[in-house]
């Protein structure tokens, strides 16, 4: 449903879409990760046709954006990064309207916006001024807008940005739904890996490339045994004699705990070597054993080794 070949884009000297080349089938949830800077943004802008492309080829469902933009763009529903739709109208009166600029009908687009209400939880609401809704619900409000002209391909810019972990968890089954009902694409970006990791397919992106791609699950075993959880106190002091270890390629804190990097076949060593030198520096061990690696442990990986 989505095809991207050798995309570039160009803002005077930087290169915010390099050479950038995927696919995502129906039904697929298709995530973009990447610092900020990365292209992710200037990725779906060129995608919907908000900027044209210096080069390369796009197509949505088979249509060229540029050759065929309004065939294409009948197929695609858009989130942006912010809320964009009108705060002094009514739910109802923005699904509306955005519902009529696609050409729809009121016999078409009442009892579609009704089902959507009632699909992301808004149906309780069809009066509320947008702009007395709260920032969960704006999103919501601007998914049900996206959707009511039952698009068959759906971009979203970090939808889930500044609302809170069950907002998020909402927001994200209504996502995993459509893509099971509807056979939606779906390429997202997020800034959040328990988000990727919901994705079927993860791309990571830095400096307007394409590092890696795959399924999270896949990805993840790219770092098996190479990671190590180290907790105790004091932790700066520990990921400081950790960091001095010449086998350890990284040392990250994650909550109350760091996160060890360690050259592939070392880990091993590593832990005897560590047990000594952090107790003869003073620290107290509470545990140090080789973890499952993370997505955020692949992606500074990656970032690291781009760099």
């Amino acid at each position: 449903m989505i095809r991207i070949s050798h995309l570039s884009k160009h803002f005077g000297a930087n290169q915010a879409v390099n050479d950038l080349s995927l696919v995502v089938n129906a039904g697929e949830i298709y995530g973009i990760v990447g610092p900020d800077g990365a292209g992710k943004t200037t990725t779906i802008r060129l995608l919907c046709g908000a900027l044209r492309a210096d080069a390369g080829e796009m197509s949505i469902g088979g249509f060229d954006i540029i050759q065929q933009t309004d065939q294409a763009r009948a197929l695609i529903g858009y989130l942006p990064q912010r809320f964009s739709l009108y705060e002094d109208l009514t739910v109802l009166e923005n699904i509306r309207f955005f519902a009529e600029m696609r050409g729809l009908r009121s016999n078409e687009w009442y009892p579609r916006c009704m089902d959507i209400l009632a699909f992301v939880g808004l149906d309780d609401f069809p009066d509320r001024r947008a702009g007395f809704l709260s920032g969960g619900m704006k999103q919501k409000l601007g998914l049900a807008a996206a959707l009511v002209h039952r698009p068959h391909v759906l971009l979203l810019d970090e939808p889930t940005t500044g609302v809170d972990p069950v907002t998020r968890q909402d927001f994200w089954q209504l996502i995993i739904s459509l893509t099971a009902q509807e056979e939606i694409a779906v390429l997202v970006s997020t800034p959040y890996m328990d988000e990727a990791s919901r994705c079927k397919r993860v791309g990571f992106m830095r400096r307007g490339k394409l590092l890696i791609e795959g399924p999270p699950e896949e990805l993840r075993h790219r770092l098996d045994n190479c990671i190590l959880e180290l907790r105790g106190e004091p932790l700066p002091g520990m990921r400081a004699v950790a960091k001095a270890d010449e086998d350890v390629d990284d040392a990250q804190l994650f909550g109350d705990r760091l996160h060890l990097r360690v050259r592939e076949g070392k880990a091993g060593d590593v832990i005897t070597r560590l047990q000594s030198n952090l107790t003869a520096n003073g620290a107290k061990i509470h545990s140090l054993r080789v973890v499952a690696p993370q997505l955020e442990d692949l992606f500074i990986a990656m970032l690291e080794n781009e760099e």
